[in-house]
């Protein structure tokens, strides 16, 4: 997985225009554009599509309020600052990427390509992989703040929204049974690889029961033989019958997707008949 993240004044300015305001004086600049261009602000709205389709040669209609931003020593400081905070995610990216891209081909067993991150100020907290498409260079929106105590945290949010918007869409119960197995592979599969340490219990609580039951085809999804199953178990602390689970060779030939559909297809079975109104 190739990530290439750049600082896009357009993108930015959107972000700001349209975002909450990350500071008090962004949010006097935007009040003031409202009472005095309040036309003009709101036609911008529309231009973040066409920002995200051809960022480096994207020319507005009206430059009025883009210019006025541009101008202004607000938008200087969160220039600045965003800049700096482009440079934390290289850093924290190149510091994981190497493993991250031996380990995640063999844990989904499919190829994602390049993508642009815009970098966006940091405070407006967002993480936006709605204009994801089927070009070979897709475009997210990232502005999120790096937790100190847990860098890495950001890295798999991110990956997670990737693997998520790239695979499909599925009815809200399927859909968390999908989230189940994404999260398996990113925050629990992936970050073990990564570190060295189990990470079978991160995730989100109301997920936890789902994982557990798939746990078993999961194992054998990752092509974890019969006689290792037991060692897997105690590494991370999930435990089951294994005469209870026939070792399906089939799973281990297939994809991220195709384990997904294969376990939404099975679910009366996998999952408990009372627990599915619960999920």
């Amino acid at each position: 997985m190739n990530l290439k993240f750049v600082v896009n004044d357009y993108i930015l300015i959107w972000n700001l225009l349209f975002q909450a305001s990350p500071s008090e004086m962004i949010y006097k600049l935007k009040q003031k554009l409202w009472i005095n261009y309040q036309g003009e602000y709101n036609k911008l709205y529309q231009d973040k599509e066409l920002i995200l389709k051809d960022a480096a040669n994207f020319i507005p209609n009206d430059d009025t309020i883009y210019n006025i931003v541009l101008e202004s020593k607000e938008y200087e400081k969160v220039k600045k600052a965003t800049e700096r905070y482009r440079i934390d995610l290289l850093k924290l990216w190149d510091a994981s990427s190497k493993k991250i891209n031996k380990y995640l081909p063999e844990i989904l067993k499919i190829d994602f390509e390049k993508y642009t991150i815009m970098v966006v100020d940091e405070k407006l907290d967002v993480l936006d992989t709605t204009s994801l498409n089927e070009e070979k260079d897709r475009t997210i929106i990232l502005g999120k703040q790096i937790d100190k105590k847990d860098p890495n945290k950001l890295v798999l949010e991110l990956l997670f929204d990737i693997v998520k918007k790239e695979i499909k869409t599925y009815s809200e119960k399927d859909q968390m049974i999908a989230d189940a197995i994404i999260e398996m592979a990113i925050y629990n599969e992936l970050l073990t690889r990564v570190t060295t340490n189990s990470s079978y219990f991160k995730g989100r609580q109301n997920l936890t029961y789902i994982k557990r039951q798939i746990y078993p085809y999961w194992l054998m999804y990752l092509g974890i033989k019969i006689e290792e199953l037991q060692k897997y178990m105690l590494r991370d602390k999930v435990s089951f019958d294994l005469e209870k689970y026939p070792y399906e060779k089939a799973l281990i030939k297939m994809t991220i997707k195709e384990f997904i559909d294969f376990c939404i297809k099975n679910k009366k079975h996998m999952i408990k008949e009372e627990q599915l109104e619960l999920i």
